[in-house]
C-alpha cells in the first residue's frame, strides 16, 4: 500500500518542507531560491521528458520550458501535494503538448527504461555467460517493444510507477486522474508487459 501523509518517511517529509520553504522565498522575490529548485530537479525533469521525446536538444529545451512555466505559475502552487509532484505534472503536460503540436506520438522507451528496472529482470542478472548476456539483451529489447506498444495513458502510469517509483497518489496528481484509474492503468500495463516477456522469462536458463 502506498504511504499516506501520516506515515511518510521523515527524510521525505523534511525534503518536502525544504521545497515549501524555497517556494515561499520565490514568492517573495528570491530568484536564487528557484535556482536551487532547478538544480535539485532538473535531471529528474529531463528524465521524464526523455520518455516522450528522444532528441537531446528538444529534451533540454522542454526541460527549460517546464521550469519557466513553473516559475510563472508558482503563485498557483497550493502546497496540497509535494512540489516535485506539481512540477512533474507540468513536465508531462509540456512534453505531451510539444508532441501534439507537431502531430507526433510519444516515442519509444527502450533506451530510457532498462530491463534491470523491471522486477522480472532480476531473474537474468546472475551470471555473465554468453547465453545469459544474449537472454538479457533479448529481454531488454522485448521490454522496450512492450512499453512502446502500450497506449500512452498506460505507458505514462507504468513508467512513473516502475521507473520513478512514485506513489499511486502522486501519479494520480501528475496525470490528473482518479487514483482508481491509476491503479487500473498500471495493472493493465503490467499485464500487457508480462504477456510480452513471458516466453523469454520462461525460456531463461535455470
Amino acid at each position: 500500500m502506498s504511504p499516506d501523509k501520516h506515515n511518510t518517511p521523515p527524510e521525505e517529509a523534511r525534503d518536502s518542507q525544504t521545497d515549501l520553504q524555497l517556494v515561499r522565498k520565490v514568492r517573495h522575490g528570491d530568484r536564487p531560491a528557484f535556482d536551487l529548485l532547478v538544480i535539485k530537479y532538473q535531471s529528474r525533469v529531463a528524465s521524464i521528458i526523455s520518455r516522450y521525446v528522444y532528441d537531446p536538444q528538444e529534451v533540454m529545451d522542454l526541460t527549460q520550458e517546464t521550469f519557466v512555466k513553473a516559475f510563472k505559475a508558482i503563485e498557483r502552487f497550493r502546497g496540497d501535494s509535494a512540489f516535485y509532484t506539481w512540477l512533474y505534472r507540468i513536465a508531462v503536460n509540456t512534453a505531451k503538448n510539444f508532441l501534439e503540436a507537431r502531430g507526433r506520438r510519444p516515442q519509444g522507451s527502450a533506451d530510457v527504461y532498462e530491463a534491470e528496472n523491471y522486477e522480472d529482470g532480476s531473474r537474468l542478472r546472475d551470471g555473465a555467460s554468453p547465453e545469459r548476456m544474449l537472454q538479457r539483451d533479448q529481454l531488454r529489447q522485448a521490454l522496450g517493444r512492450a512499453i512502446d506498444e502500450l497506449p500512452e495513458d498506460l505507458r505514462s502510469a507504468f513508467l512513473l510507477r516502475e521507473y520513478d517509483g512514485l506513489s499511486y497518489e502522486d501519479i494520480a496528481r501528475i496525470l490528473e486522474c482518479p487514483i482508481g484509474t491509476v491503479r487500473s492503468r498500471i495493472f493493465r500495463a503490467r499485464d500487457a508487459v508480462d504477456r510480452h516477456l513471458g516466453p523469454l522469462l520462461n525460456d531463461s536458463p535455470a
